[in-house]
């Protein structure tokens, strides 16, 4: 009887390949991490895995805290009838209200599902989305416009309003070349510009767009080929650039959203970062091309004195362990600081969850290049 079964078993996977026409399955699979933890704030999150571009293998995970569980591709799972998995490289993710909005950048479409159940709500088509924000009552997405090709006669981008009630497109603004990630502070949305497909070219500005009018209103010379963004308590905006192929450092730069002009060039290659308590928590893996030195740091900002606190944030040397890190983000309630590993970007990944003092909580496996976290609000 158990080769019976096992018998079926094969059948049903061979079954489920040829339906899928040769394209890389992934099963769900739970693992216990860490014992469970009481919360009162969050209940855990989503971990959108970009996955190689080509290959159909965004997915996105989840991680509860009540239980200590940490389920690879989640979405798959509870949406089985999506018989193509979740697309090609998932860009970002956010959570806004009871819904999770996901970019897909290569497949054109924000995915939305609920946040309880995970499961599909719709999805939005946008050529090419990129990074999502969200403020009063609606979600902001950024777009390269066109096609992906690097070529100097790219097309400028855009900024797209979606309506979270309707899931349909009201409003959309051009800003610059190929806009990455956004913020937005004091009825402003700033949006960093690349200018990735016009290389040696690069876009230099950030655009300070008005939402009441929709209007891009100002562009903000910063730095060639920028890319990650976040804002203090003292609305401050950081922006980072991922410098250039001629000789020119990536580097981490300060904007007053007050006067909207630049403030503060910190000297720090800056390759992620997320903000919490007058801190900023970065990782860096950038080329020194002075150097030629690409040796992974860990470091926290004090957004006051914007001084470096440390450079080295994980404190028990499992440092080593890391081969490429990606994603960082911390939990605004336990103050965990989680990292992920992309290793080669071609298998599977890892997420660490660390203490807030640097000490390996646990580690487990996630999906292809783990990027982007979604903590999820007690409801």
């Amino acid at each position: 009887m158990k080769h019976l079964y096992k018998l079926l078993f094969l059948s049903a996977l061979l079954l489920l390949y040829s339906c899928r026409e040769e394209q890389m399955i992934f099963l769900s699979e739970d693992s216990t991490v860490t014992p469970s933890k009481p919360t009162t704030i969050y209940s855990g999150f989503y971990l959108l895995n970009e996955g190689n571009m080509g290959m159909n293998r965004a997915s996105i995970d989840q991680f509860e805290y009540f239980t200590g569980v940490y389920t690879t591709d989640i979405f798959s799972q509870k949406n089985p009838e999506i018989t193509q998995e979740l697309g090609d490289v998932g860009n970002d993710i956010i959570i806004y209200g009871s819904k999770a909005y996901a970019t897909i950048n290569v497949s054109n479409f924000i995915e939305v599902f609920d946040v309880p159940t995970g499961k599909h709500i719709t999805q939005i088509h946008v050529p090419n989305c990129r990074y999502l924000s969200s403020y009063n009552g609606k979600v902001y997405v950024s777009s390269y416009a066109g096609k992906i090709q690097s070529t100097p006669n790219t097309e400028l981008g855009f900024v797209a309003e979606i309506d979270t009630v309707t899931f349909s497109i009201n409003r959309s603004v051009t800003v610059g070349y190929q806009p990455e990630e956004m913020v937005i502070i004091d009825n402003k949305l700033y949006v960093a510009n690349s200018g990735g497909y016009r290389a040696p070219n690069y876009d230099t500005t950030v655009s300070v767009i008005d939402l009441e009018n929709f209007t891009e209103i100002k562009k903000i010379q910063v730095g060639p080929n920028l890319h990650r963004m976040a804002i203090d308590d003292n609305k401050d905006i950081y922006v980072s650039s991922r410098g250039d192929n001629n000789g020119l450092e990536p580097n981490l730069y300060v904007i007053d959203s007050n006067k909207d002009q630049l403030k503060q060039t910190m000297n720090l290659p800056v390759t992620n970062m997320t903000y919490l308590d007058n801190k900023l928590y970065f990782i860096s893996t950038p080329y020194r091309y002075a150097t030629g030195n690409k040796t992974p740091s860990y470091g926290i900002i004090d957004t006051n004195t914007k001084k470096l606190i440390t450079q080295n944030i994980i404190k028990d040397a499992t440092q080593s362990s890391i081969l490429m890190p990606y994603g960082i983000a911390v939990n605004p309630e336990t103050k965990e600081i989680l990292i992920t590993d992309a290793q080669d970007y071609v298998g599977t990944g890892y997420i660490l969850c660390y203490s807030n003092d640097g000490f390996l909580q646990w580690r487990t496996t996630a999906g292809n290049i783990p990027a982007h976290i979604a903590f999820i609000p007690k409801t």
